[in-house]
């Protein structure tokens, strides 16, 4: 085999490698040999059939396999020959072929940049934390207490108002024509909750049981069922019966139902879990700012074909956020050609940074564990209480949703290993502070958030005069 390296700039090699035509005739001869061995021919026994005849039936095809096999064997050794670190699969380009011909290709890949690893020791970094605030406990006790409110018939012969529950038949149409989903039997509304369309519940407030109302609404023009979206529509509704909600006693008692001993045990639990999702906000600022450190010290060039696939998947992100009116205001505030612009930073940013940490893994001779991806589960797990089970046997069935989860995993130990090395000092800010991004959402950023909520897909929901529920993905 020759190679001749054609061009060398930045990061982009050509080569024009040559295999000998004397090599070539080898491998079909032994490829044909391999072929008569099992071949049946008419008239002859398997492994008998003379070779002229074998050759005329058989040699186009093994020809093709011969070429494939010695192009992709000469390929990986150009890669091992000049030691090449290949971002992608190298890209080739077959110039001659053909029998009693060397088989010429012209091979152009681009390689990963070498990257000099700095002092992790020397790298400062500011931990932001915030305490526990006690009326965050006292108001998360609000939201439980609110949450195990009992309702009771309203006997009195009074007029619903906000905060009551109506127990409501509902038949909606458009143009006098029922739509599909528009209809309900028996559901508990509570008025004031915004659960339906704008100008719903309000409607409702004012009535009594046994009352019957026309109400007109306007489905938003952004609905996400298309069909309905920006059209007027009249929902016959019925009051079955008028409820209002009886307030739970905070107390010891309301801790003991929820499996504490007292109530000061319930808010010791309260405030452990806020502090946990301090914690995680704290996560997420330091991260950023160690990615930040590491932008600013790392000036390198990045492989254009990763940087290329990284910008495709944030472009076709943006664009379902597009398509589902699901863009943050920043974005609406862009133009698309600004947006473009910004994305291809963003791309840029996350390879570098993704090329960085890489080596720092693998300087640090960073792996992933079995207890390692079982954790991670762990964690997706508890994103969905009472379900726990059934993400445990999607991840069993789902060899790939377990692949999926260790780039992840990978990234934030070699993050871990970094904070370890690194000086990290700590300062308590206020939970506003803590939770305040905004000063932070520059172009060059690693938009975690953003690709998620780009990365979501609407399905068709049942269309009930209820306001779209938005689960984004992190």
């Amino acid at each position: 085999m020759n190679i001749t390296e054609l061009k060398s700039e930045g990061l982009k090699k050509e080569y024009k490698v040559s295999i000998p035509a004397q090599d070539v005739a080898k491998s079909v001869e032994a490829k044909l040999n391999q072929v008569s061995k099992n071949v049946k021919l008419p008239g002859f026994r398997p492994g008998k059939a003379p070779k002229s005849m074998l050759k005329q039936k058989y040699q186009a095809s093994i020809m093709g396999e011969v070429l494939d096999d010695m192009v992709r064997h000469a390929t990986d050794g150009v890669i091992s020959e000049k030691k090449l670190r290949p971002a992608l699969m190298p890209n080739v380009k077959i110039t001659s072929f053909g029998e009693d011909k060397d088989i010429e290709f012209e091979m152009s890949v681009e390689v990963l940049p070498e990257i000099k690893l700095g002092d992790l020791t020397k790298l400062s970094l500011e931990k932001v934390i915030a305490e526990v605030p006690a009326e965050e406990v006292d108001k998360a006790l609000g939201y439980l207490a609110k949450s195990r409110r009992e309702t009771q018939t309203v006997e009195s012969d009074r007029a619903s108002k906000k905060g009551d529950t109506v127990v409501i038949d509902f038949v909606g149409s458009v143009d006098g024509v029922e739509f599909q989903g528009g209809k309900g039997n028996n559901y508990p509304l509570e008025l004031g909750s915004g659960s339906f369309i704008p100008g719903f519940e309000e409607q409702l407030e004012g009535k009594k049981a046994g009352d019957k109302v026309d109400v007109k609404v306007k489905f938003p023009d952004n609905y996400h069922a298309k069909d309905l979206a920006g059209k007027d529509s009249v929902f016959a509704v019925e009051i079955k019966e008028l409820r209002e909600s009886k307030d739970v006693a905070i107390d010891d008692e309301f801790a003991k139902s929820l499996g504490e001993k007292s109530l000061n045990e319930l808010k010791d639990k309260i405030s452990a879990r806020i502090k946990g999702d301090y914690e995680v906000a704290s996560r997420m600022k330091l991260k950023r700012q160690l990615l930040d450190a590491l932008d600013n010290e790392y000036q390198l060039e990045v492989p254009q074909g990763l940087v290329d696939a990284e910008y495709k998947g944030i472009v076709s992100q943006y664009e379902q956020a597009k398509k589902y009116n699901q863009l943050d205001e920043s974005e609406k505030s862009k133009s698309e050609e600004e947006l473009l612009a910004d994305y291809k930073d963003i791309a840029v940013r996350r390879v570098k940074l993704g090329l960085v940490l890489s080596e720092i893994g693998k300087d640090a001779k960073i792996t992933i564990e079995a207890d390692d991806i079982n954790k991670a589960i762990m964690n997706e797990a508890r994103k969905y209480p009472g379900q726990e089970q059934a993400v445990f046997d999607y991840y069993l069935k789902n060899k790939d949703a377990v692949e999926a989860l260790k780039a992840p995993v990978f990234e934030e130990k070699i993050i871990d290993h970094i904070i370890s090395q690194a000086k990290v000092s700590e300062k308590i800010i206020s939970v506003e502070d803590l939770y305040n991004f905004d000063e932070e959402a520059k172009p060059a950023k690693k938009v975690s958030k953003k690709a998620a909520k780009k990365a979501e897909t609407s399905s068709e929901e049942e269309k009930k005069p209820a306001k779209k529920s938005s689960k984004k993905t992190a």
